[in-house]
């Protein structure tokens, strides 16, 4: 079967959805552009047809199975300029899922550590993450906890919606630190808080609404990672 060439669908969305909408983090753009996004779909295969790629690069959230997704494109690079993140700097990212997102932090050059309560999701992730030469640290753990063990982090991101700020994501954020996550406003909305650590406490600004799934408590599965 012939291997279609992934990278036209990337450039496309990158163009069309992300760089449209006015991101303009041009390193962020550039890892979008050359990413195979399709790699973390677990439903596609080797060979994924034509409809399949085109669907893989939509402008919309991609389930990857127990109740997760990967994230739209655009919230993903929205997310990750926000974060402002870049090479040398630890970062958390809370709710790894498929290791979309963890890809882009590793791409920037960041040391990367990755949280996932779901076992199986933990284990995927760490594989294609390793297969793309992408030198993420995924551990199953419940993310409200943070990772205390690779503390202080430059910079957290949370990748699910939360209905408060948990007090260890802010213990374990270095000084000058910046925490980026989509947080639960009421009435089943949710929008994207920034927060900053400064030398007296913590200053906050918003971004846009956004539609993330929750951010649940536990861990599913054996631990792994």
């Amino acid at each position: 079967m012939e291997v279609l060439d992934w990278r036209p669908f990337a450039e496309a969305m990158t163009e069309g959805q992300i760089r449209r909408r006015g991101v303009r983090d041009e390193g962020v753009l550039a890892i979008l552009a050359s990413l195979p996004r399709h790699r973390f779909v677990p439903s596609l295969g080797e060979t994924p047809s034509e409809e399949e790629l085109e669907a893989a690069y939509g402008d919309f959230p991609l389930s990857i199975g127990r109740g997760q997704t990967v994230s739209q494109p655009y919230m993903v690079a929205r997310m990750t300029e926000l974060l402002r993140a870049g090479a040398g700097m630890k970062v958390l990212e809370v709710g790894t899922g498929s290791g979309y997102q963890a890809a882009v932090l590793a791409r920037l050059g960041c040391t990367v550590v990755g949280v996932e309560r779901v076992a199986s999701l933990a284990e995927r992730a760490a594989r294609t993450l390793a297969d793309l030469g992408l030198p993420v640290e995924v551990r199953c753990a419940d993310g409200r906890l943070g990772w205390p063990p690779g503390a202080p982090y430059h910079r957290i991101l949370v990748a699910a919606a939360c209905p408060r700020v948990e007090l260890p994501w802010q213990e374990q954020l270095a000084p000058g630190g910046r925490l980026v996550l989509p947080l639960e406003t009421g009435r089943g909305f949710q929008r994207i808080l920034v927060r900053e650590r400064t030398s007296e406490g913590f200053r906050d600004r918003w971004g846009e609404d956004c539609r993330f799934v929750p951010l649940r408590e536990g861990i599913e599965g054996a631990a792994g990672k």
